[in-house]
């Protein structure tokens, strides 16, 4: 790069050229506190130019350009890549003088024009010497042209052009014409610039970044955004206003942030955190080639996804009823944390894998793990991994919402069944879990369940929660409670043990009336409510501990038919496996070789075990006998299901041109890796793809001149042999065909297919 001090006449006059703010940059954002901070700075340099003063000027910052990928030797084009809030600023500065002297002195304001705005011969938006970033470039074209009638509507750049106007006007002064061209002179050539330029080979995404590592930070979608639209050298534009600008406008930058981190969990990474989202995405584009057609699926994805997470955070846009009721209670249970699964149960629905039906049953597994595990006072620490895991996890072989039933239903999970949350109900203090708003919503719900013909609106009612049993009881209430207790308890530690629970609450908008009061003036007050739960408990008699556990017992069976129980018998959630694609993958074994269980688990995301249960329980796989131990073993857990033709396995593979060695292994020579399968059938190679999957280091070495495969040998792991070993082999031939087709893949996978 080469960096040298200049001035803004110097940047800017001479031949035609422009300078590009890329899609990258975020809009023009300079509020009033910077340009009067500006305008006091070209004041006093006007100053200095009446009085005379040659040295002096103000340094005003840095500008960084990088030639343009649209550039032309008889017409340069510059990004910015720095500084273009100073380089707007000062262009509708000028734009300002030029449309304030206009009337006087139409030379004055042509030369302006000409020098430091427009390209006099060029048409288009070639015309203008700064073209701005997209989202600003109509308004500021519109003030470059000309003076307006009025200001274009609203934004930054019409309220700083704005701004210089009315400094101009209080600056004018009728006895000394010239003192606005001595302003001119200030910004042009008084106020210095470090301009710093980019060589064509250096990386200006780095440069972009390196700059934004001190002040103000950018925010993880600034960066992406940044780093997506620089690889777009030649789509960026159709992309960013097709695609890009929609969203944006859609989305604050915070919302666009967590979409872009939800679409990395979408598409299975359940590991970053949203600190980290630019980073992640960051090293999955740069994992390899990636054409500016990869990077517009990405955004184009986003762009689909974009009205979908709006439900989430605006759930009146959702039209089905019932899904929409579950947004609402979900976004009222102030439950972000559920975002991954309800994004990818949208996302589903919107790709017909799910209908609205079978959404909002979903949702309700969802509503009812939240609701039951807060009621049993299960602790929250772990839901964030819970839901972030969900995409990755979801079983592959069920209906969605089944197998997020069954998912959400894990023993590792802690969702409460029906006898824990009654058991919770009736003696767990409700009152203290939870928060607020979640108690109260538990409670709405439970009303909403009597179905009452004139039901409350909930969003205008004012309404609090309210122990039956007050929570600092008088004589009349101890004394009523006195009669209840056993065993040699007390009132008081009667009234302790249940005045919390859930049995003993309510909803009412006249909390303050009914306070401590005796039973039966709460029970008159109670009758006139509107709520149907607070008519029950008026009906009753008394309200003493039988009477509580009564009602807990009631809202219990409410509770269990509200909320969904988890499903029995279901073990530990583990990733999802595609069994599908390890059928394909043994289907395409090349004659002469056999893969390992943990080479077969690594390639899917699984465990050698839950490989081993698969293929023994699975009739009619296709070479399911050649997967053997790391050893080159038959397991001895081997089983030919009912289905298979049988016979002696080793005999199988011998004819199937595995060899053995004197050992009776198979020769780890013809031994297909995680990578090796992947790249049968034209997959992303198992590092790449499954971060969580178990790494095997293949080093590969050119043959030496008469080698066999038989003779080259097995060099162990630092580790030992007991998780398997490093291996050097020379390039199978398979392999080279595979590399060599036109698609991809190999023909022994094309013939098996």
């Amino acid at each position: 790069m080469q960096a040298k001090e200049t001035l803004f006449a110097d940047l800017v006059q001479g031949r035609a050229q422009q300078f590009q703010v890329p899609l990258y940059q975020r809009t023009y954002s300079w509020t009033e506190k910077q340009l009067r901070q500006l305008w006091t700075d070209i004041l006093e340099q006007a100053e200095l130019l009446e009085s005379g003063e040659k040295a002096s000027t103000h340094f005003l910052g840095s500008v960084v350009l990088a030639p343009s990928p649209q550039n032309e030797a008889t017409f340069p084009r510059w990004l910015v890549v720095d500084g273009q809030q100073r380089l707007t600023t000062l262009s509708l500065a000028l734009a300002a003088i030029r449309d304030h002297i206009a009337d006087a002195e139409p030379g004055e304001a042509e030369r302006i024009d000409e020098e430091y705005l427009i390209n006099k011969r060029k048409n288009g938006s070639d015309r203008f010497r700064l073209l701005p970033t997209q989202a600003d470039r109509a308004q500021f074209a519109a003030y470059v042209r000309g003076p307006l009638s009025k200001q274009a509507a609203g934004g930054a750049v019409a309220a700083a052009y704005g701004f210089f106007r009315r400094k101009l006007v209080e600056a004018a002064d009728p006895a000394a014409p010239q003192e606005v061209l001595r302003i001119e002179e200030a910004i042009t050539s008084r106020l210095t610039l470090v301009a710093v330029t980019a060589e064509r080979a250096d990386n200006v995404h780095r440069i972009f970044e390196s700059l934004n590592n001190t002040g103000l930070k950018l925010s993880q979608a600034d960066l992406l955004r940044n780093y997506l639209f620089m690889r777009l050298p030649t789509r960026g534009e159709h992309i960013y206003e097709t695609y890009w600008l929609p969203l944006q406008d859609s989305l604050s930058n915070d919302e666009l942030e967590q979409l872009m981190w939800l679409q990395l969990v979408l598409d299975g990474d359940d590991r970053v955190r949203r600190q980290a989202l630019y980073a992640a995405q960051q090293q999955r584009f740069e994992g390899g080639e990636v054409s500016e057609a990869e990077i517009e699926a990405y955004i184009r994805e986003l762009y689909r996804r974009g009205p979908l997470f709006r439900r989430l955070l605006h759930p009146e846009e959702e039209a089905n009823k019932a899904v929409r009721a579950h947004l609402h209670r979900l976004d009222t249970w102030q439950a972000q944390v559920t975002h991954p699964a309800l994004m990818l149960l949208l996302d589903r629905r919107e790709r017909g894998d799910l209908n609205s039906a079978d959404t909002a049953r979903a949702m309700s597994y969802v509503e009812s793990f939240l609701v039951r595990r807060m009621m049993c006072r299960v602790p929250t620490n772990n839901l964030n991994r819970i839901f972030q895991a969900v995409p990755g996890q979801l079983p592959l072989d069920v209906a969605v919402a089944d197998g997020l039933h069954q998912l959400l239903s894990a023993e590792n999970r802690f969702w409460p069944d029906d006898d824990e949350l009654r058991e919770k109900v009736r003696t767990a203090p409700f009152y203290k879990f939870g928060r607020g708003h979640q108690r109260k919503m538990v409670l709405q719900r439970l009303e909403e369940s009597y179905e009452h013909p004139e039901p409350v609106d909930f969003a205008a009612a004012q309404l609090t929660i309210e122990h039956v049993m007050p929570q600092s009881p008088g004589d009349e209430w101890l004394r009523m409670l006195s009669e209840d207790v056993v065993d040699g308890e007390s009132a008081e530690d009667l009234h302790s043990r249940l005045q919390h629970t859930l049995g003993n609450l309510t909803l009412t908008a006249v909390n303050a009336e009914l306070s401590n009061h005796p039973f039966e003036r709460k029970q008159d007050l109670l009758q006139g409510s509107h709520l149907e739960m607070n008519r029950r408990i008026a009906a009753t008699e008394r309200w003493g501990a039988d009477e509580i556990r009564t009602r807990a017992d009631e809202l219990a069976d409410r509770a269990i038919a509200l909320w969904p129980a988890p499903l029995r018998g279901v073990g530990r959630a583990e990733r999802s496996r595609d069994w599908n694609l390890a059928h394909q993958v043994l289907a395409a074994l090349p004659h002469g070789t056999w893969t390992s269980y943990g080479d077969l688990a690594a390639f899917i995301g699984s465990g050698a075990q839950a490989v081993g249960n698969h293929l023994a329980n699975t009739p009619g796989v296709a070479n399911a006998y050649r997967v053997l131990t790391s050893e080159g073993k038959v397991s001895d857990g081997f089983r030919w299901t009912p289905q298979d033709v049988g016979g002696d396995v080793r005999a199988r593979l011998s004819a199937d041109g595995v060899r053995f060695t004197a050992n009776g292994a198979a020769d780890p020579g013809q031994r297909l890796s995680a990578d090796e399968l992947a790249s049968l059938v034209g997959k992303p190679t198992a590092r790449r793809t499954l971060r969580s999957a178990p790494r095997r280091v293949r080093v590969r070495r050119r043959a030496p001149t008469g080698s066999t495969l038989s003779s080259w040998r097995r060099t162990p792991t630092r580790g030992g042999s007991s998780g398997g070993s490093r291996r050097t082999t020379p390039p199978r031939p398979w392999m080279r065909s595979a590399r060599s087709s036109p698609t991809g893949r190999n023909s022994a996978a094309q013939s098996t297919g």
